[in-house]
């Protein structure tokens, strides 16, 4: 099975996780748990930073070892995808300047920012590889409908 259709098994099996919940930490807690599932051999850690304060992420709902609770707006490939208002694919961590290393076991990274329907930007879904140069296009499109979805549905809890 190729990414792509892998992705769209995804996002139906998410679509029905999602409809009609109202428990933004259960909701977040079962995609990054069903994103983890769905590539065991190359997702090493998958989770949410939601905004807080302003100007920080912290930490949310994730699947993974350990990880770090707080990243400033502009700092490491959360806080720049956030910056950039745009999904950062980083091939190797190692290269990317101000990289913050939660785990050294991470390789790879993919940062998909997320925004309600008003542009209001509020969090970051963050997948880590032990592999370099493990996401691509397909993931990018993929993860950025997931997160598509999970904006519409969840949006109004958000506060």
């Amino acid at each position: 099975m190729t990414r792509k259709e892998q992705y769209n098994q995804l996002i139906l099996q998410i679509a029905g996780l999602i409809r009609d919940e109202t428990n933004l930490v259960g909701i977040l807690a079962n995609v990054s748990a069903a994103l983890h599932d769905a590539f065991p051999e190359r997702f090493f850690w998958v989770g949410f930073y939601l905004q807080e304060n302003g100007n920080m992420l912290r930490l949310g709902p994730f699947q993974g070892s350990v990880a770090c609770y707080v990243i400033p707006f502009g700092k490491g490939v959360c806080g720049k995808a956030w910056e950039e208002e745009r999904t950062l694919i980083v091939p190797d961590v190692e290269k990317f300047p101000g990289h913050i290393a939660c785990s050294s076991l991470s390789r790879s990274e993919i940062v998909v920012p997320m925004y309600d329907d008003s542009h209001t930007f509020r969090g970051v879904l963050d997948i880590d590889s032990t592999r370099l140069n493990d996401f691509n296009e397909d993931d990018k499109e993929g993860l950025e409908r997931i997160i598509e979805l999970l904006m519409a549905e969840t949006q109004d809890l958000f506060q």
